[in-house]
């Protein structure tokens, strides 16, 4: 997978002291220059052993042994670099190899390092805000088991896209090509396996046909049918590349191609007008729908190295144009590899969000076509290594990543992976209908409360009267729905393990609680010997607002009463209180202070006639407030 971090930048992974280029590092600084960091750490490592080391030839030795990941060696020399060097982006780097190494108290304070030399960086702003954030990922429950699997070689192999039981893997295990200089492995190929019924796969082979050349092809992603496979090839192919006047070294870049099925072969391969001499565009994906590609581009107008963007895909195969997805996804770091489920979650690999090592993954539910929070997957998915092309069936719950961690067969291998239990929040899908009708109610006001009865958020239903919310797994919340000419209602959220829950709210007219002589309403709570309005008295009095709007002409007179325990005289006094400040909140919202009144009626006038041996429930019944209508009502309009 480090082949095709390439074709970021030079200039990237050589700016940190390009000023002490000198005869001695000419051999060392041209084998860097053309990617083949393996001999150019030799180069730079014959430079040390001959005591011509410096701060420069540290810097690079260690960029040459970053690029390869090899975290060991690039640590030591960041550390021997950074003597004499104050570097920020370094500084970031060995946070980087630190924490690859499971350094972690080592990494956080380089981390704190460059957040102080860097504070509008968001890496350092993400940083800031979450400093314990190691802690938290590394704590989380296990919600994937992770298993290598058996086709992989001592060769880099990643990627995974299961399609008509047939996977599609990257490799470099062609040994008929010839090396890479990064990391002197072959150029990568797109191989197929074919799935037996026991879920074993048989010997990858080669896809032949238009797709593989001699030059690097990428991941692939197909359309629902299975007919059109999406990949990004080196743009070498097209002889399209860039050469450096002074070294005459060529660079190309990863452009994206499509090739269409006839039969059981591949071909008819096509470029995009997306593409471009002047940036890259790889690790395509496509939506569910078929309708949307989603890939990583270095494109300019981008927040950092790579970032997502999404297309539409055209009726005529072509593609719209490209969309970042912003900056709740994108970093000034990378960002690639996406993949969007069935169930419209986004996964991808970034180093630029906070995680275990240098890639990790992460995702994001897409609700209305907005990206929700990024959330780290935690592990065993992510380790202290690179962790990418993350790809899942959401009904089966099985899938694949690819990482360099340690204990795998090559650089780069393909675990399968299956999952446990649910990522996400609770996703709470409500509908709200009219109880009559079951026709939807549009403009509803839906709020959402936490399991602390704390205001987390107010949303308004749409046409179809839907409104989503994300509350916490395992937790309880509460729903609170407000319509205008209906009765309001609160909906208890049980504590759920699930990934979505679907809720009906019906709603009824606000006439159901009007009767010919009082308006009805649900018991109003005061707390003990107090007669302030509580959260839930509001509610219940905010029902009766609205009634008396509705129907200007009408008076009501609020009387309350309490049981018969404690003293008659207290009971008076404290029932008075209470229609008192009842009736003040009525005024307070708007109502004619000539259209309300209200008295304590104490024990005086039990709804129950239980005398000394009354049950909780006829005391309960007994402590209640009453709306009478003195006139003004319904049958009088």
């Amino acid at each position: 997978m480090k082949k095709l971090l390439t074709l970021i930048t030079v200039a990237a992974l050589s700016s940190i002291s390009l000023i002490a280029q000198n005869k001695d590092t000419k051999k060392a600084d041209k084998l860097f220059s053309r990617y083949e960091f393996v001999d150019a750490a030799e180069a730079y490592k014959k430079l040390v052993d001959d005591g011509k080391g410096d701060g420069y030839v540290y810097a690079q030795l260690a960029e040459s042994y970053y690029n390869v990941f090899n975290t060991q060696e690039a640590e030591t020399w960041y550390a021997k670099a950074l003597e004499t060097s104050d570097e920020p982006e370094m500084i970031f780097k060995y946070s980087q190899m630190l924490k690859a190494n499971g350094k972690y108290e080592e990494s956080n304070t380089q981390m704190a390092k460059f957040a102080q030399m860097r504070p509008s960086d968001d890496r350092a702003i993400a940083y800031k805000e979450n400093p314990d954030y190691l802690p938290k990922i590394l704590d989380k429950e296990k919600k994937f088991n992770v298993q290598n699997l058996g086709f992989n070689t001592q060769y880099a192999d990643f990627g995974g896209t299961l399609k008509n039981d047939k996977l599609y893997i990257t490799s470099a295990r062609n040994t008929s090509r010839k090396t890479y200089g990064w990391n002197e492995e072959p150029f990568l190929d797109i191989y197929e396996l074919s799935k037996n019924e026991d879920g074993s796969y048989q010997a990858a082979t080669l896809v032949e046909d238009d797709v593989n050349t001699r030059y690097h092809e990428g991941v692939v992603s197909f359309s629902p049918d299975g007919n059109t496979m999406y990949f990004s090839r080196e743009s070498f192919f097209e002889r399209e590349y860039e050469k450096d006047s002074i070294t005459k070294v060529r660079y190309s870049l990863l452009q994206l191609f499509k090739a269409t099925k006839s039969g059981s072969t591949w071909g008819n391969v096509e470029g995009f007008s997306i593409n471009s001499k002047n940036y890259s565009i790889k690790n395509p994906s496509v939506s569910s729908d078929g309708k949307t590609l989603y890939f990583a581009s270095d494109m300019p107008g981008g927040y950092g190295l790579f970032d997502i963007y999404k297309a539409s895909i055209n009726d005529n195969g072509s593609l719209g144009a490209p969309e970042n997805l912003g900056q709740r996804v994108n970093t000034s770091g990378q960002e690639m590899f996406p993949f969007v489920s069935s169930k419209d979650i986004l996964y991808f690999s970034s180093n630029g969000h906070l995680g275990l090592g240098n890639l990790d993954v992460f995702f994001a539910k897409i609700v209305d076509g907005k990206m929700g929070p990024v959330r780290n997957i935690g592990v065993p998915i992510n380790s202290s290594a690179d962790d990418f092309a993350f790809n899942l069936d959401e009904e089966t719950g099985e899938g694949f990543v690819s990482s360099n961690r340690d204990g795998g067969l090559g650089g780069d291998d393909i675990y399968g992976i299956k999952k446990l239990q649910p990522l996400f929040d609770v996703l709470v899908a409500g509908t709200v209908v009219d109880a009559e009708t079951d026709q939807p109610i549009n403009a509803a006001t839906v709020t959402l409360y936490d399991d602390q009865g704390n205001k987390v958020l107010s949303k308004v239903t749409d046409s179809d009267g839907t409104v989503d919310f994300m509350i916490e797994t395992g937790k309880e919340a509460e729903l609170e729905i407000v319509m205008d000419g209906y009765e309001s209602q609160k909906l208890r959220i049980p504590a759920s393990e699930n990934e979505e829950e679907q809720v009906t709210i019906m709603l009824n007219p606000i006439e159901v609680i009007v009767s010919p002589e009082e308006i009805i309403l649900n018991p109003i709570f005061f707390e003990y010997d107090k007669s302030n309005i509580t959260a839930q008295a509001a509610f219940e009095l905010d029902k009766l607002v609205q009634i008396m709007k509705k129907y200007p002409e009408m008076v009501i007179n609020a009387t309350s009463h309490t049981d018969s325990r404690g003293s008659a005289s207290y009971n008076e006094r404290l029932s008075d209180r209470r229609a008192k400040t009842t009736v003040q909140y009525v005024i307070s919202k708007g109502i004619d202070k000539t259209r309300i009144s209200g008295m304590g009626k104490g024990e005086n006038e039990p709804k129950v006639d239980c005398g000394s041996n009354c049950s909780e429930e006829e005391h309960q019944l007994n402590r209640r407030s009453e709306f009478l209508i003195v006139s003004g009502g319904p049958q009088d309009q």
